[in-house]
This record gives structure tokens, sequence and C-alpha cells, in this order.
């Protein structure tokens, strides 16, 4: 078993890590498979073998914490810290169980404004650099932009991967990453969980749909190479998900385990294309599916906990070499089969790197130290992953850069020019799939007076929106006189009568829905709308595919999220400011016959001048 290092060798190791490390700080970094070919380096060697075997199992955990401050969090993240884990704090947690990684969350408290986000990065340095091994932490996030966003205003938000996937360009995809990234990093997050790799090929499928860039694997192939590019390029490790590919099920894997149907050809050909290009475009991790995948693993072992996934085919037929990380271990798809103490131990036996977010830190983390104790995994074990995720916090500049600063944060977070790039992204994004009599653009002579109506989703970052109230402002600002009027994603009889007699007399009426389903209050909202004889221009807030449903609209549009920056570009476009460019990554299929498309994938209309 290893030993603990001196307070005098640490600083020593601390500083010729940092050496080695320097060069490799700022700026573009060789591909993660290219760097994980070379031999590891001696010096991350013997930082390995300075840790206890405490240390190192806990190297291995990626761990939620409550709190804005790694030090000092209110009362309530201090209860829920001790509820959860037994710790009171970020750095309580870090000295107590060694974790080598952090995941922020909202709703955790992680994620306030941007200064506080990256006062407590540094804290979270700092207990890591105090440890008996100083290593710094991998601090992680899921930012993917559109309907998952953990940063919120005033960081940058940017289009989610589907509106990208309606834009087509692999430029915009890679500034998205570029930028979005350079603003984590100012933040002191050098690990994204981002891009979304998975190709959306079921309408249906409740968890992935409009994170995924599109149905056709080539397209979504292009785009999460030019987003990890773009992520990499700003010094953050991009992470491809959720391996295998989670694009075809009807189960959503926090509430259960999905089973994927596909043969392997099916796979070689639907899904594997993306991960395919991330490896060769030098992702630095990758995250792990809880799905089950009888095609290529008959154990019917979620792919997660799966050797011949893992091992068998990321690894060696893929090439893979960079980190693995598993999706959350809190969720219900990878918990159904073992107990919480044998997921960890099966993750890693499977060839997994980082475990993400188990449910109960302690049990895991037991359970790892019995299974080395124990001899089911080896020491040496540990250590190919340990040394795979310190070259990839080396390779991020953790070493030599740690902590991050206040100035930084003002210089790059929330920008003019940053701001101004997700404008011009998300105005290449709006799609429009109906315009019956040329109603659109809206003119102010015309339809001065707008009503504004429809869901009000929760912000994705708890920053933004609601949506009614940003298309009106939006249409204020461009000379129209708009007004909200709220009705929800299950609007009452009540509602929508008030919303039918609020239309009466207006020039035109706009529309947001939110997953509408054949039959539903949305539709039939929508419907009433419509038999009122004022124009209702229809805008889908989220997936495309709602215009299936519906009926009594003249023109409709897909926006693929409803934060503010996408819902401005839809109003630039229905004002007529410009023109409505992007076109379907996806098939819409028929509401009456989901088996027949009503729009193809790349279907979208533009306006004739």
């Amino acid at each position: 078993m290893s030993h603990r290092t001196s307070s005098t060798s640490r600083r020593t190791l601390l500083a010729t890590a940092a050496a080695t490390a320097a060069a490799a700080a700022v700026g573009p970094a060789l591909p993660a498979h290219a760097q994980a070919r070379r031999a590891p380096d001696d010096r991350l060697r013997r930082i390995v073998s300075r840790m206890s075997l405490a240390e190192k199992v806990g190297q291995l955990f990626v761990m939620r914490v409550y709190g804005h401050s790694a030090t000092a969090p209110d009362q309530a993240d201090i209860d829920a810290n001790m509820s959860e884990m037994g710790v009171r704090t970020a750095a309580e947690l870090i000295a107590k169980y060694h974790v080598g990684g952090i995941i922020y969350f909202t709703w955790a408290h992680n994620t306030r404004d941007p200064h506080q986000i990256a006062g407590l990065s540094n804290g979270i340095q700092r207990a890591g650099l105090a440890q008996p091994t100083p290593v710094p932490l991998l601090i992680a996030t899921d930012q993917e932009h559109g309907i998952v966003c953990r940063v919120g205003y005033p960081a940058t938000l940017f289009p989610g991967a589907m509106a990208l996937g309606a834009g087509g360009s692999a430029r915009d995809a890679r500034t998205v990453g570029r930028v979005a990234g350079a603003e984590l990093r100012a933040l002191g997050i050098r690990q994204n969980y981002s891009p979304d790799a998975d190709v959306n090929v079921n309408p249906a499928n409740p968890v992935i749909g409009v994170r995924s860039f599109g149905a056709d694997p080539a397209a979504v192939a292009r785009m999460v190479a030019a987003e990890v590019r773009g992520y990499q390029e700003a010094g953050i490790a991009a992470t491809a998900k959720h391996f295998p590919g989670h694009g075809d099920t009807t189960v959503d894997s926090h509430t259960g385990i999905p089973v994927i149907t596909h043969t392997r050809e099916e796979w070689e050909r639907l899904d594997a294309p993306p991960f395919r290009a991330a490896v060769a475009a030098g992702i630095d991790s990758v995250m792990t599916a809880h799905i089950q995948f009888p095609a290529l693993d008959a154990t019917n072992d979620p792919a997660t906990l799966s050797h011949p996934i893992l091992t068998g085919i990321l690894r060696e037929e893929l090439g893979y070499r960079g980190v693995i990380v598993t999706d959350s271990l809190g969720m219900q798809g990878v918990r159904d089969k073992y107990g919480d103490d044998r997921v960890p131990v099966l993750a890693l036996k499977a060839g997994a790197d980082q475990l993400l977010n188990p449910p109960d830190l302690a049990v895991a983390w037991n359970g790892v130290m019995a299974a080395v104790t124990s001899g089911e995994i080896s020491e040496a074990r540990l250590d190919e992953s340990i040394l795979r995720i310190l070259a990839l916090k080396e390779r991020r500049g953790l070493f030599s850069h740690p902590y991050v600063s206040r100035s930084g944060v003002d210089r790059v977070v929330g920008t003019r020019p940053h701001l101004a790039a997700a404008d011009a992204v998300a105005e290449r994004t709006t799609t429009l799939l109906a315009n019956a009599g040329g109603l659109l653009p809206l003119s102010r002579r015309r339809h001065r007076n707008v009503l504004v109506v429809g869901a009000d989703p929760a912000s994705p970052s708890g920053t933004t929106g609601p949506p009614t109230a940003v298309l009106a402002k939006a249409l204020n600002e461009l000379g129209f006189t708009a007004t909200a009027l709220p009705t929800g994603t299950l609007p009452s009889q009540a509602q929508i009568d008030a919303a039918v007699a609020a239309a009466r007399g207006r020039d035109a009426v706009v529309v947001g829905t939110y997953n509408a389903g054949a039959g539903g209050a949305q539709a039939r909202l929508v419907a009433a709308l419509g038999a009122t004889g004022v124009p209702v221009v229809h805008l889908a807030i989220r997936n495309p595919y709602d215009i299936a449903h519906l009926s009594g609209y003249a023109a409709s549009l897909a926006t693929y999220s409803w934060t503010d920056v996408e819902l401005r570009a839809a109003v630039r476009v229905l004002a007529g400011r410009a023109e409505p460019a992007g076109r379907l990554p996806v098939a819409v299929p028929r509401g009456d016959h989901p088996t027949r498309v009503l729009y193809p994938i790349g279907y979208g209309l533009s306006y004739q001048r």
C-alpha cells in the first residue's frame, strides 16, 4: 500500500507537476488519444505512488456538494450535505473522501453568479491542494446550452444542440464550444459534459430529444467534432455522451432502464459515427449510458457496467484512450440490477475511470475500497484510471493554474462580443415550417397589436424567461404593441377561454407550445385561438414535433428551446428582421400516422422577397 507524503514533498510534488504542465495550460492541446498513447509522465506516476489507497479511491469520484462556498455555505446547504454525505462543506468532503472532482448544479446552489462560481472553484482547489497528496480537482458541469444549462445569465447562453443542427454550421458549433469553453474556464470549470453525441431517431425519446444535434448520423458527427474542437481549444475537457448511444428509446434512464433494440449493424450505421468523430477529434472524456444494448452485450448489463461495451468496443475497437466517466450513478437505469455498493465496482471493472455522483458516497467509496482490499480489483487497475485522470488535469492546466480571478471573470464572461456571437448563431437556427398566405413576416402596419400566449416552462438555468414575457418584450422593442398572457403547459378551459377573449380584436396571436400532444390542452388552445379568425403564429419552443398535433395556426416555427437567445431570434424572424435560415435536423412524423413523415429532414421555408 502506498505511503503518504510530507508537507515538504507536497510542495515539491506540486511544483514539479506544474512545471511540466505549464506549456499545455493555455491554448490547443494534442488530441486526448494521442496524449494518452505516450507513456504516462514519470512525475504523474510519482504523484500516484505517494497516494494512500483512500486517496486513490477518492480520486475516482466526481461528487455533488451543496452550497455557494467551499467553506461557508448557507445553513440549509450544510444540512443537506450532512444528510447526504456526513460533511458540512465542500472542503470537508474533499478532506474526508479525497474526491477527484466536483460537479456543479443549479439546484445545489453552486451557480448563483459568475464571481460566486469563481470563488467556489478557488475554495475547492485550495481544499484539494491542502490534502496529504496535493492534487487539484477537476470541476465539471452540464453546460449543454439550450434546455440543459447550469450556468446562467450573465454568462453567455447559446442555442442547444438541435438548434445548432437546424443551423447546420460546423463553424457555429465550434464557436459555441470556443466561447462557452472560455467562459467556463474563467469560472474554474475545466470539464463540460457536452456535446451530446446521441442520434435522436426516436421522436418519443423522453430524455434526449433536442439535446441531440439531430437524426442524421453524419450531420451529428460533423457537429459533435466541431464542438469538441471548440471546447478543447478553449482549454476545456469536452465530453461526448451517452455511449454507446441513447437516441432511440422511450424510457428515461433517470427513472428506468432503457433497452436499445438496434442490431450491431444498425449501431455501426446510426449510433457509432458521432462517437468515432469525437475520438478522431481528440475528445478528452466520454460519458457512458445507463442503457441495455443486447446486440452489444448479451448479458443485458447497463452499458455503464459492461466490459464488452466500454473496454471491448470503446477502448479496443474505437481506439479511445482518454477518460471514461459514468453518467450519474444516482440514476435508476444503473441501480435496477445491482446495489449501490456494487455499481461503482462493476463500472471500474467494465473500464470506467470517473465515477459520477453516486447516491450515497460512503456506500460507493467503501464498496470500491472493499473490492481492492479483497483483491477483486487490483491497485494497479486503480492506478490506470488515476493516471488518465491526472493526465487530463495536467493537459487542462490544473497543476500549473488551478485558480481563477475576478478580473478574469470580468474580462471573459458575458462580454458584448460573446453575446453578439450567441445572437448571430441563434438567428441561423429558427426554422419556418408553415406560412399560409404569406402571413410572415408580420407587418407593424397590419399586425401591430399582438397577443402572446402559451407555455412558460422554467428557465433551464433559473436566470432567464419567462418565454411569453421575453417574446412580448422583443416584439415591443421592434415596434409592435404586444402583451403577454401565460397559459401554461396544461391550460384549463378557463385559461383557454380567457386567451380567446383576449385574442379578439388583436391583429395577431403568437402561441408557444411545449411538447404538445394530440388532443391535449395545448392543442385545444391553439385550435380555439384559430377559430377566432385572428391570424395565429405558432412557436414550438421545445420539440419540433408539436406541429403534427395542432390545427388552427397560419404560420409555425420551431425554436428548439425557450431560452432568451432563441426566443429573441425567433421574434426577429417573425418581424422580418432576419430570414428563417434553419432546416429541420430531424423528421417530423404525422400525428395520425407516426410511421409516415409530415416534414422530412432538411425541410424549412424561406421568405419570398
